[in-house]
């Protein structure tokens, strides 16, 4: 053989149609006796887990609006769907994955380590809050009408925590007292780069070289498995100190006028100073615990895929669309964390065997 050559290709599809029939027979004492259709088989004519899965997977996988869905499956298998059929489907994948998203809040809500971000979403022309919490393996998307407290207590999870919280300091994740707080330290570096871009001094860039050398030191310590020891740990505290009070030499906060009430209005630099000072073991705290990350890029990243499907498909129609891709997602991207296929999580889920989490 003197050469061989491969062509790799999918086949033609179309869909099978399985039809199941019953018997009926009647015994020699008179009584009657009829087999059973298969368990899911409920319908004289209805489609199959794989197809719903398909279309499910479609829409809330892979974000297309539900016209393209259906035009999609058409196109491939010659199957006509309706796009009011495949809402109908999401609403089934969703309460079938609820008790998987439940199980999932409970499992963050236990984390050492939980993410956590928030996004607007347009649901019904209106602007919502889509609300993320997320560690390594496991992700949770809730959406409230609100962006604060009231939502975070709604939804249950970050509340009465005792774990690490990280998040990109929003004020309203400061009054979960029993928490112990993280900040995102990437927010940090672009607020420090705008600072040394305007000011044009240099303990800004003092401080993200800091920061930068800290995390070098301390991912290369994670890999080793270990600790930085706490002298270590003390030098990278006073150095940031020192540079904190130098950027503060420069930029002292403004004092109100006597008779004025609240505080002074305070310089871009100001503001971000005070921050350092005020959440200085927030800031560094990937330094002292190695399993706290140095950004929440755990929480952005989770935020990125809603944010796709609100650009291709445009806003939700409805509260209960929303609510319903979220318990998808949660399932699915939490899954696709632990290793499985985001369409047999659809299959699972569609046979009544979901797959368990790992916790």
């Amino acid at each position: 053989m003197a050469e061989r050559r491969q062509v790799i290709d999918v086949p033609a599809s179309a869909f099978d149609v399985i039809e199941h029939r019953t018997l009926a027979v009647t015994c020699c004492c008179g009584q009657a006796h009829v087999s059973r259709f298969p368990t899911g088989v409920n319908e004289p004519v209805q489609y199959g887990r794989n197809v719903r899965a398909l279309a499910v997977h479609l829409t809330q996988g892979q974000m297309l609006p539900y016209a393209r869905a259906a035009g999609l499956i058409a196109d491939v298998y010659g199957l006509v769907i309706s796009p009011a059929t495949l809402l109908a489907w999401v609403a089934e994948a969703s309460a079938a994955l609820q008790p998987t998203a439940d199980q999932i809040a409970e499992h963050l809500r236990a984390a050492p380590v939980l993410n956590a971000d928030e996004s607007g979403l347009r649901v019904a022309g209106k602007l919502h809050w889509l609300h993320i919490a997320a560690s390594e393996t496991l992700t949770w998307y809730g959406v409230h009408a609100k962006r604060g407290l009231e939502a975070i207590e709604a939804h249950g999870i970050l509340p009465k925590r005792l774990g690490v919280l990280v998040h990109d300091c929003w004020a309203p994740y400061w009054r979960l007292d029993d928490s112990i707080h993280a900040l995102c330290n990437a927010h940090l570096l672009r607020e420090l780069l705008y600072v040394k871009e305007i000011t044009g001094q240099q303990w800004p860039e003092s401080m993200m070289q800091l920061l930068l050398s800290a995390n070098r030191v301390c991912t290369a310590a994670r890999h080793q498995q270990r600790s930085l020891d706490a002298d270590d740990v003390a030098a990278f505290r006073t150095v940031y100190d020192a540079l904190v009070r130098e950027g503060e030499a420069l930029h002292p906060e403004t004092v109100q006028s006597p008779g004025q009430r609240g505080r002074g209005k305070q310089s871009v630099p100001a503001n971000l100073l005070r921050r350092f000072r005020l959440h200085a073991d927030a800031v560094l705290r990937f330094i002292s615990d190695p399993a706290v990350p140095f950004t929440n890029n755990v929480g952005e990243r989770a935020v990125r895929m809603p944010k796709v499907k609100q650009k291709i498909s445009g806003c939700f129609r409805t509260l209960a669309g929303a609510e319903h891709f979220c318990v998808i997602r949660s399932c699915l991207d939490t899954l696709r964390k632990q290793g499985h296929s985001m369409l047999a999580v659809l299959q699972r889920a569609f046979a009544g065997n979901p797959i368990p989490l790992i916790a």
